[in-house]
């Protein structure tokens, strides 16, 4: 037996079978053995790093993607220590990589907040990984150890003398856990760490792609002041300086950033320990009881609300709201179906507390903003009462009423929710080629004539108003906003048809704009999807194949052999397509490509909504000119 085999002893067996569990339900620990569960292992090796951060130790965070797809993260903290753990016999980093739930985090006093949403840690990365080498660097040394599919290769050694600290984790993901994919996605990365760096001021947190050579480098002394600055850079501020609180009570760090813009819609993003809370929870509501509360008691104070009429609703002073609520807690409990809410019930009054106080003297010191800010809330009141009129107009009747369907729409003869699908589509011409060419059983069509309203620049009760936004509302039969029912939906798939040319694009941002703000459930539930008919039909003698994209086309032709004739039609639009094509590259099931649009990253998405819909034509301009060439691809 040489001499760096592990030795094989019965503490071994056991670390082993622990992570053995983790090789068998990989879903349990990170959700998915999809890219989302392949960039969680991103997430839990850089949790820890930021626990470092948290706790005071570590102002720096590096990322680094590999050209083969490894992960290397490298942090200047204290460095994981190296020596024994009484109890095992054994390093403690090699605890820390082998045992499941061994860490700082669980005995209270390594940590006073940690990230780590299940706190499973750096284990079950190394259990699902192929490879890691981890290399400390504290007490003088630098320390190694590697690791293959969760176990060690050698007892830890000392490969040098530094007078730094820190640690650094290489993993390389194990293939035979991520079938589906092992290749990282840089937007996805940058997205999250730029977040992780506006939620933690003063941390610098860098990305680089070896791969492309692209990097970023993000460090935010202004933290969550800034997040909001960047969240409104493209819409008018009401007031040019962030309100902000920050305090803590009970070891609860509560930090509030909020701005108000000349939008309609309210954007409001809460964590919890650099968790995005996308469900909200209690610090969400302590946050909105204090606003609704403050605004109502200034604006009656300084007589703007008469002591007759009724106070303002929440929805009244959260419109054109962006805000960013972040709390630290030393153990959060996570709720809802995502485990994305906060359920620790004492955060609410702290949060309310603290937040109300400072809101109150903002409001009382600066009188200017304070007018701008009612104003908008009345102005929203108003236009509230308005939309509920026009609501009412647009709900469904009875069952028996079937009248109040939408004149143009081609229903599905299946009563059944779940299989039916509802295109919306673009135009009357491929309208008629869709209503021929569907499957009348389960597939229902609803032409549009031309542009929806762009929702971003109107309030919904002149959106009500609207025929096209009217028909799709009526059609899927859930209500909208307030009055929104997911249950009620007439339709589980929702299909965006749109041409592959700018127009389409702009019509599906319009269209996932009107979701996104007024039906979000129904993106969250999966029900939203994007059609992708191909770009190319490709004949020779009689056989027909279709191209997606130009690089698929050429692949095709080949195919053919060389020198064969070939004839390539680019289609310019659905219209040009009979109802057999459509619904064999389109709409059938057995052979259709769609896409699922998803809430992942509303945040990204509620930037490309406001570039694209709002009011400044030079971001527009640039945005267009810059994804012109991948116009396909602008599936938000």
């Amino acid at each position: 037996m040489s001499m760096n085999q592990p030795t094989y002893d019965e503490s071994q067996i056991q670390v082993l079978e622990g992570l053995e569990a983790v090789r068998k339900r990989p879903g349990m620990y990170i959700g998915s053995t999809s890219a989302k569960g392949l960039h969680h292992l991103v997430w839990e090796v850089v949790d820890n790093s930021i626990d470092e951060a948290l706790a005071g130790y570590c102002d720096r965070i590096q990322v680094k993607i590999h050209e083969d797809n490894s992960i290397t993260v490298i942090d200047n903290g204290r460095g994981i220590p190296v020596g024994e753990n009484a109890k095992l016999k054994k390093s403690t980093l090699e605890v820390v990589m082998t045992v499941l739930h061994a860490g700082g985090k669980f005995g209270g006093g390594g940590y006073k907040v940690s990230g780590g949403l299940h706190g499973v840690g750096i284990s079950v990365v190394n259990a699902l990984s192929e490879k890691v080498v981890v290399n400390v660097k504290r007490d003088g040394h630098i320390y190694q150890q590697e690791y293959r599919r969760g176990a060690p290769q050698y007892d830890i050694k000392i490969i040098g003398d530094t007078d730094e600290t820190g640690t650094t984790t290489t993993f390389h993901p194990d293939p035979e856990i991520f079938t589906e994919t092992t290749v990282f996605e840089y937007t996805t990365l940058l997205t999250r760490i730029r977040e992780l760096a506006f939620l933690n001021k003063g941390i610098e947190l860098s990305l680089l792609d070896e791969r492309t050579g692209v990097s970023n480098v993000f460090k935010y002394e202004g933290g969550i002041v800034e997040y909001v600055k960047y969240l409104n850079e493209k819409k008018e501020a009401l007031h040019e300086e962030p309100i902000y609180v920050e305090g803590s009570r009970d070891m609860i760090a509560v930090e509030v950033a909020l701005q108000y813009n000349d939008s309609y819609t309210e954007n409001i993003y809460s964590f919890a320990n650099n968790i995005n809370t996308h469900e909200g929870g209690t610090h969400e509501s302590g946050f909105k009881s204090a606003l609704t509360r403050i605004i109502n008691d200034y604006a009656r104070k300084t007589g703007v609300i008469k002591d007759s009429s009724s106070n303002l609703t929440g929805d009244d002073v959260r419109e054109g709201l962006t805000a960013i609520i972040s709390v630290k807690i030393p153990e959060p409990q996570f709720e809802g179906q995502t485990k994305t809410k906060l359920g620790n019930s004492e955060v609410r009054g702290i949060v309310e507390s603290l937040f109300g106080e400072k809101l109150q003297e903002f409001l009382e010191e600066n009188p200017a903003v304070s007018r701008r800010v009612l104003e908008k809330s009345m102005q929203a009141s108003r236009a509230r009462e308005a939309a509920r009129k026009a609501r009412e107009l647009t709900r469904r009747k009875s069952a028996l009423e079937v009248s109040a369907l939408p004149g143009k729409l081609a229903d599905c003869s299946s009563k059944d929710a779940s299989i039916s699908e509802l295109y919306i589509v673009e135009g009357d011409s491929a309208g008629g080629s869709a209503k021929q060419g569907r499957d009348r059983h389960f597939q229902a069509i609803l032409p549009l004539r031309g542009k929806i309203l762009n929702v971003e620049k109107a309030r919904l009760d002149r959106i009500l108003s609207n025929a096209e936004i009217r028909a799709i509302i009526t059609a899927l039969g859930t209500g909208i906003s307030d009055d929104f029912d997911l249950s009620k939906a007439r339709y589980h798939k929702v299909v965006i048809m749109t041409d592959a040319d700018v127009d389409g694009a702009h019509i599906r941002t319009l269209l996932l704009t009107f979701f996104y703000r007024y039906m979000r459930k129904i993106i969250e539930a999966g029900y939203i999807y994007i059609a992708q008919p191909p770009l190319f039909k490709i004949e020779r003698n009689k056989v027909i194949r279709y191209a997606q994209t130009e690089k698929e086309r050429d692949e095709i032709i080949a195919s053919f052999g060389e020198n064969v004739k070939v004839n390539v039609q680019r289609y310019k639009g659905l219209g040009e397509m009979n109802a057999a094509q459509l619904w064999d590259t389109t709409m059938d099931p057995e052979s259709r490509m769609m896409l699922q649009v998803t809430i992942e990253d509303a945040i990204l998405a509620d930037g490309i909504f406001d570039t694209l819909m709002g009011d400044n034509v030079e971001p527009r301009r640039e945005f267009i000119q810059e994804h012109a060439q991948s116009v396909r691809n602008l599936d938000i």
